[in-house]
């Protein structure tokens, strides 16, 4: 069979991945970090863990340095949130064979969550310290929430709009369902999309400190991040980007590009209910699912997996368990923040990466479960994946799930073709 019979000229196919997070440089040692089992959360060892009472010190730092990969320009100009998705975008577009491309038919859809929160800060302590005249004139151009996307824009030459939906957790998510909109709309050819946050900072942590966001196992950091465990306390904060190609089918296919998978569908909802809380009943994190497979033209049977958003905080996993229990009762669930720690920004961006992978490798990745499933979530009939990860040979189609603050959700369905 032709590929022009497999896809329709205006599906909108993924043609490369991109990453760097906690347990990886690149999509291929972060895989296979997953294969192994392994936990990216550890104790901090920022300076500021020891100078400050923080009630949190672990995290999930990037398992590579940008300092060894930018050059020192780029380092100086960019913010950290910068630098992972400028890694990441590299990498995808290396993987889609740096597309030839007309300009006006290139976009870029990158988003933080909380924004270049490193750079922020480090202005805010040479005023203090220093005095104005020693604030860099880079500073407004390095904190701006779309400085990544415009990182990515500018070294990719997309004149086609560059675009940063901010969302909080939900972020990197919507920047890719826009990036899909975008094309389906026939105003880009291809859209760079995903997400990334960078935001180890010590005001950071104190301030999800406060709201008993974050773990406090101090003590135990592999076993930390534990989504859907019945002692579940919190999330890990990580940082890193996740980064997809996106492209018409036709334009892939004229050009011979390896199709990695199809984006079927993605829909955005909102809860409008508060700000930090999930609505108890998860109605919309369930229309959004729901939509996302009416536009995919799906059956929810034939859905073999979802990479939740389940961040192990005590509210937000339960909701979205009963979610994912009623909308997609046959998928195997993987909640892979129990390795990667919390990206914010970046979880949508990485987690849509792992699940393009799940589809081609037909494997869902592990939830380390260091203390089970929580019974109440059982009896919900929902299906976690459990530490060795589980082969899916039938594998057809996956969804990724993303929510933020404010009451963002975001659902995205990827099929094999």
């Amino acid at each position: 069979m032709s590929l022009e019979a497999e896809y329709r000229p205006d599906d909108v196919v993924v043609t490369g991945l991109g990453t760097v997070n906690p347990l990886g440089g690149d999509v291929e040692t972060t895989w296979s970090a997953l294969l192994k089992g392994t936990c990216a959360v550890r104790i901090l060892e920022h300076e500021w863990a020891e100078c400050h009472d923080l009630p949190v010190r672990i995290g999930a730092p990037l398992a590579v340095d940008p300092a060894d990969l930018l050059p020192p320009r780029q380092l100086r100009r960019l913010d950290r949130a910068s630098q992972c998705a400028l890694l990441a975008a590299r990498q995808a577009w290396e993987q889609a064979e740096a597309p030839q491309v007309a300009s006006q038919r290139l976009a870029v859809s990158v988003s933080p969550g909380m924004g270049p929160v490193l750079s922020v800060m480090e202005a805010w302590d040479t005023l203090r310290d220093k005095g104005p005249r020693r604030v860099l004139p880079t500073a407004v151009p390095a904190l701006m929430p779309n400085a990544p996307a415009a990182a990515v824009g500018i070294e990719l030459g997309a004149h086609g709009g560059i675009h940063a939906p901010v969302s909080a957790c939900a972020s990197g998510a919507e920047a890719i369902a826009y990036g899909a909109d975008l094309i389906a709309l026939g105003r880009a050819d291809i859209v760079v999309a995903g997400g990334t946050d960078a935001a180890l900072h010590p005001m950071t942590v104190a301030a999800f400190g406060a709201m008993k966001a974050l773990s406090t196992r101090n003590t135990d950091p592999q076993a930390a991040s534990r989504p859907f465990a019945p002692d579940r306390d919190g999330f890990v904060l990580g940082e890193g980007a996740g980064i997809l190609v996106l492209e018409r089918a036709a334009h892939a296919i004229a050009r011979g590009a390896q199709i990695l998978a199809v984006l079927a569908g993605s829909a955005v909802t909102a809860d409008a209910y508060d700000v930090a809380r999930p609505e108890p009943s998860g109605a919309e994190q369930e229309q959004a699912l729901r939509l996302a497979l009416e536009r995919a033209s799906l059956d929810v049977s034939t859905v073999g997996h979802v990479n939740a958003h389940a961040t192990s905080t005590s509210a937000g996993d339960v909701v979205e368990a009963g979610v994912l229990a009623r909308t997609v009762p046959d998928a195997a669930v993987s909640a892979t923040k129990s390795a990667t720690g919390h990206l914010l920004g970046g979880a949508g961006g990485l987690e849509a990466v792992l699940t393009v992978m799940a589809l081609h490798e037909r494997w869902a990745p592990p939830t380390l479960l260091p203390a089970g499933v929580d019974p109440e979530l059982v009896r919900l009939g929902l299906d976690v994946v459990g530490p060795q990860g589980r082969d899916l040979p039938r594998l057809a189609a996956a969804a990724s799930t993303s929510f933020g603050f404010g009451g963002h959700n975001v659902a995205l369905v990827f099929t094999r073709r």
